[in-house]
């Protein structure tokens, strides 16, 4: 039989360039399947980077919340935008990113802060192509007030004098003029001490549910450790520091807002409605005190001694590290509206005289507290991712 041989010359040019391709392809394609990858991972780098900024965002709003511009504004809905204040855009601690939102005030003592936070890459617009990330989250967020356990007019140690027309009532009473309390009035004893006597003479009056408490459980961190804070961290939240002496404080305005540079402007608790009339400082006096006019509200924390002249009216809480001395006069009877704390440091007698009058008051602890309070995490999950 006869062979025929066919010609293979060129096979093995073809085989190595179908080699080629493949492996090109697989290269090719192990190349993008890397690549993507590593965008991937780039992109979910950039979003953790920019919720991180979000969360960062949130604690620095929590950590230097205002209360004089953020707690008393109306809720949410009755007179937007009034209700909100906007956030930024900031920079994040570390200069990680950027962040920016809103925080809304959703119920009285609720607060919804919606930050969006992007990382600094991607808020310089870095990326190619005009990419980026961003992260936005809500925390719900309430004003935790101080518990100052105020179930008195007067709470103190020691003795008490109370003499002329000088009155020490705990009935609950609103203040003249205030046409926002809505709470049950609930009365409270006139004078609260640990084991000392309260003794009146003249037209000297104490009236309360009881008129008079003795509670033993009364001791001197009652006057310095409160439920939330202590008597040096609140002062050293106070808006208005002053040393010892004798002041006249009235509210002050600039134009139609209310001076609150002014150290003698502690507020406007006579006329509410008037531009100052949200405004409760905390005021820190750092020895004994004199105070002969006209009016203030807020937290008042006094080092020393505190003696009250004339007609002056306080709207409240006010807390006293040593005693307690008023001589009323003027056409106003009321010197306080609230309640009064006096630690009576050196166990002499708390002297009421005068014209004098503690009125116990909770609508006035209430915006006090409500007015003054720092925001709190709630104990349970509080945040949610937006989008």
């Amino acid at each position: 039989m006869t062979r025929n041989l066919q010609n293979e010359r060129g096979m093995a040019l073809a085989i190595a360039i179908f080699a080629l391709v493949v492996v090109g392809a697989l290269v090719a394609g192990a190349f993008f399947a890397g690549t993507q990858e590593q965008r991937v991972g780039e992109n979910q780098r950039r979003v953790q980077q920019s919720f991180g900024v979000a969360e960062a965002g949130v604690g620095e709003r929590l950590r230097t919340w205002n209360t004089d511009s953020l707690n008393r504004r109306p809720i949410y809905g009755a007179t937007n935008p009034s209700d909100s204040v906007v956030i930024g855009p900031l920079t994040a601690p570390g200069g990680t990113g950027t962040y920016g939102g809103t925080t809304y005030k959703v119920g009285s003592s609720v607060f919804l802060i919606d930050v969006t936070g992007q990382d600094r890459a991607s808020a310089a617009g870095a990326i190619a192509g005009g990419g980026g990330a961003r992260q936005r989250i809500g925390i719900i967020t309430r004003l935790a007030p101080v518990d100052f356990n105020i179930h008195a007019s007067l709470t103190t140690q020691g003795n008490v004098s109370i003499q002329g027309n000088a009155q020490v009532l705990g009935v609950d009473q609103n203040p003249t003029g205030w046409t926002d309390c809505t709470q049950p009035l609930q009365n409270q004893a006139g004078v609260r001490v640990d084991s000392g006597t309260v003794s009146t003479g003249g037209n000297g009056t104490v009236a309360g549910t009881p008129p008079v408490i003795n509670d033993p459980s009364l001791t001197d961190t009652s006057f310095t450790n409160f439920g939330g804070a202590t008597y040096n961290q609140l002062a050293a939240r106070a808006n208005i520091v002053l040393s010892g002496g004798v002041y006249k404080t009235n509210p002050t305005f600039v134009g139609a807002a209310c001076d609150k540079n002014d150290l003698t402007n502690w507020g406007d608790g006579m006329t509410p409605t008037s531009a100052c009339g949200g405004y409760f400082p905390i005021i820190h006096i750092t020895g004994n005190a004199t105070l002969n006019g006209d009016q203030g509200q807020g937290i008042l924390l006094v080092d020393g001694n505190l003696e009250v002249q004339g007609s002056y009216q306080f709207f409240g809480i006010v807390i006293i590290q040593g005693e307690l001395k008023t001589s009323g006069g003027g056409t106003s009877e009321a010197h306080f509206w609230g309640g009064v704390m006096a630690k009576n440091a050196n166990l002499d007698t708390q002297n009421l005289s005068g014209k004098a009058t503690l009125n116990y008051s909770s609508c006035s602890i209430l915006a006090t507290l409500l007015a003054t309070a720092t925001p709190a995490m709630m104990r349970s999950r509080g945040w949610v991712q937006l989008y």
